[in-house]
């Protein structure tokens, strides 16, 4: 009788607290004025555009500057005005709403700051030249500091900061205190160039800014003996510099200690973003389209770091963007013989490139597809022939190459695969064949 008892009053309670439940759900029902047509969610910074429709802010801006569109995203008007206007009304009836049901859980939305203008931004900049002008290393860096907060704010802001120059000045000011790397400097152009990562891509002014052979050394400087967050902004700023331009990769290859410097941050990787940077630098390094000898000669530089046996560890177990671009740098450092000779000689090579064939991108392929090809000739020419060829079909080469050509590819993958598989197939009758169950989880293309 008590069990039963207990039971009916636990329900009719449960039933209770489902109808409060419901009773609020009704009231915390945000009015649809104040929801922003894109989101559908409550306007923290509500602004109306040339269409007199109200938005929020971030998500109208992210449609305009981030997505590239024009238009108005509920009337598909072309608006005559990019420029959001701020609703303060429509921003006051909110803040009021809030307060009104604070006990639902609402709080009061904070009366948003305005967004950087050009007379705010072109400002801060002419004071920082002025500092730069009298040597105040800790008067540039608070600034640098401001526009920093103003590029973070949104991309508008950021864009607004972009198209004032404020890539070139801070290129011109990250040279002028590299004429002496005192402790004082040195924090200075580690904020520069944290900053610079926030503006990317450069325009062609601070690409030139950055290529001096001043600023190239004082970056090779950062990237040994600066902090972490140096490191990786230094790297990010390089890859930029580098990807570009001839001149600057020779430049940079002059630097004494700049091949060792980008090796120990793949070696010693901070974190993946910075890998992914230092490895697209490298890759611009090893892959350039200069004479032979000079591209040797940095390869060689590279291979006595050891990285050809750093770069086949994270291949074992990385991630897609990692993965493509230690492909493309393995790929380069096979361009020479004594590249050759490290990657044939290590017992991972051929397994690796094997197992990435048709498992990460299209461009993994290709670069695995290269290498092999490359290992194959280089095998035979040091009297080896049929190593390669052995290697690869223990771990399903053939079968793979076979369904390359069937899913797909650039013609001269094709025609490299085309020539691994003549090869190979002179070695076939030497090796067990492999069962289908070590392909059905093979990931293709199609």
């Amino acid at each position: 009788m008590i069990s039963a008892y207990r039971n009916r009053r636990a329900a009719r309670n449960a039933n209770k607290i489902k109808k409060q439940v419901a009773d609020v759900e009704v009231d915390m029902a945000v009015p649809e004025l104040f929801r922003c047509p894109i989101s559908l969610e409550l306007m923290k910074d509500p602004v109306t555009l040339a269409t007199g429709i109200t938005y929020d802010r971030e998500s109208v801006e992210k449609w305009i500057y981030e997505d590239g569109n024009n238009i108005c995203p509920v009337t598909g008007v072309v608006l005559t005005s990019l420029e959001p206007v701020p609703n303060h009304a429509i921003r006051r009836m909110i803040q009021d709403w809030c307060v009104e049901n604070k006990s639902y859980g609402f709080d009061r939305i904070p009366t948003p700051r305005a967004p950087a203008s050009s007379s705010q931004v072109s400002q801060v900049l002419s004071k920082i030249v002025t500092m730069r002008g009298k040597g105040n290393a800790q008067g540039v860096r608070d600034l640098v500091v401001k526009i920093k907060d103003l590029a973070k704010e949104s991309e508008r802001s950021k864009k607004c900061i972009v198209s004032n120059g404020a890539g070139r000045v801070l290129t011109e000011t990250f040279d002028s205190f590299s004429y002496d790397q005192n402790q004082e400097n040195f924090a200075v152009l580690e904020e520069i160039l944290s900053c610079l990562t926030l503006i990317l891509p450069f325009d062609q002014d601070s690409k030139s800014g950055l290529g001096s052979t001043r600023s190239l050394r004082t970056i090779v400087t950062i990237l040994k003996l600066g902090t972490l967050s140096g490191r990786r902004n230094a790297v990010l700023v390089l890859k930029e510099i580098l990807s570009s331009d001839q001149a600057k990769l020779e430049e940079f290859a002059k630097v004494e200690g700049s091949i060792e410097a980008l090796a120990k941050l793949v070696k010693e990787p901070i974190d993946p973003t910075t890998t992914n940077a230092s490895l697209l630098a490298i890759y611009h390094l090893v892959t350039p389209s200069t004479c032979y000898n000079q591209k040797e000669i940095l390869i060689t530089r590279f291979l006595a770091t050891g990285l050809t046996e750093k770069l086949l560890e994270m291949l074992v177990d990385c991630t897609r963007g990692v993965c493509e671009k230690a492909l493309g740098v393995l790929d380069g450092l096979c361009s020479i013989d004594e590249g050759l000779e490290k990657a044939h000689t290590n017992a991972l090579t051929v397994p690796v490139l094997v197992k990435k064939l048709l498992r990460v991108s299209d461009t993994a392929t290709e670069f695995s597809v290269s290498s092999l090809w490359k290992l194959s000739k280089y095998g035979k020419s040091v009297g080896d022939e049929g190593g390669v060829a052995m290697e690869a079909l223990q771990v399903g080469g053939f079968q793979k190459l076979l369904l390359l050509l069937q899913v797909g590819s650039s013609v001269k993958t094709k025609e490299k695969a085309c020539d691994l598989l003549k090869e190979w197939n002179l070695h076939r009758g030497r090796v067990e064949c492999i069962e289908s169950m070590d392909f059905k989880n093979l990931k293709r293309s199609f």
